[in-house]
């Protein structure tokens, strides 16, 4: 049998399906500590519409990466990857296990896969930026389509930022956008993914609960103290589930309830994709709920130390 060796584990998959409090019970179980991987609890002040768990929620357990940026900076999957890194070694040379826990897809695969980022170039960056805010995301998902059908089938034709990106890769690289996307081999051995496999139907009664509770907590009063720190000029704060809905309803554009329908709906769709995303992954073990759960994942990262 080989020897035990520090696993890195990563709790992912769809939003509202329960990975932050299993993270915290496994962490407090295996003598470990959170780094955060979902890119929109990276912001400061965003605590209520991402669910972000209180000091007492955390019942101790150190969580990393939290509130690094304001609301107007504009987060990059480069960059978290070299910081996220970073603390996971960090909480390894304390002897300690890292706890990878997110549902931002890419954000998690970055760093748990081998994963180099091709480089950028301004110019070309800001010519394709003002063409997007020339003809709109629409048009240039559509020639995306003509030079790489794989990446546009990836992307939303409203997602201007990463089809922007996309076509940048593809210029600059002269191959396709999908060949920037992280090998499906580990950058640490030994990792374990491990997600909850909550069924659709509940997932969705969960959305719709968790979307009240953050009205009843004070999102609408959130998301109106960060517009005024400038949370309309963030490029990716102001996009996030629940603040572009209520930015939507304070600039007039819909009632209150109706923010918070958009809400329950946008979180949905996203939920599907996510879903859709780690299940694309066959390293990912999916766990049911239920009594057993904390004990299941347990057994996954036991066997992960001595694959």
């Amino acid at each position: 049998m080989a020897e035990p060796a520090v696993p890195l584990v990563a709790v992912v998959g769809p939003t509202a399906s329960g990975k932050s409090d299993l993270a915290v019970e496994l962490a407090r179980r295996e003598g470990g500590e959170v780094v955060n991987a979902d890119s929109m609890q990276l912001y400061r002040g965003m605590d209520v519409g991402t669910a972000k768990l209180t000091v007492g929620q955390r019942r101790g357990v150190p969580h990393h990466l939290l509130d690094l940026l304001d609301v107007t900076e504009t987060a990059t999957v480069a960059e978290y990857q070299r910081q996220a890194r970073a603390a996971v070694r960090d909480v390894w040379s304390r002897g300690r296990v890292a706890l990878l826990v997110g549902g931002s897809g890419l954000y998690v695969r970055a760093v748990v896969d081998r994963y180099d980022f091709p480089g950028t170039d301004a110019e070309l960056r800001a010519a394709l930026e003002a063409e997007l805010a020339r003809v709109g995301p629409v048009v240039l998902h559509q020639r995306l389509t003509e030079v790489d059908a794989a990446a546009a089938a990836l992307i939303l034709p409203s997602n201007g930022r990463r089809i922007v990106r996309a076509l940048e890769v593809v210029e600059l690289t002269g191959r396709p956008f999908a060949a920037a996307l992280p090998e499906a081999r580990y950058w640490h051995e030994p990792t374990v993914q491990v997600a909850i496999d909550v069924a659709r139907d509940d997932l969705d009664a969960r959305i719709a609960a968790r979307v009240e509770r953050m009205w009843q907590a004070g999102l609408v009063d959130e998301v109106r103290s960060l517009a005024a720190h400038g949370l309309r000029e963030g490029r990716t704060a102001a996009r996030a589930l629940g603040y572009a809905q209520v930015l939507d309803h304070l600039d007039g554009q819909s009632s209150l309830n109706e923010a918070k329908q958009r809400t329950i709906a946008a979180t949905r769709r996203f939920v599907r994709r996510q879903d859709a995303w780690f299940r694309r992954d066959p390293r990912v073990v999916w766990l049911a709920p239920g009594p057993s759960l904390v004990e299941e994942a347990q057994a996954a990262i036991e066997a992960c130390r001595h694959r």
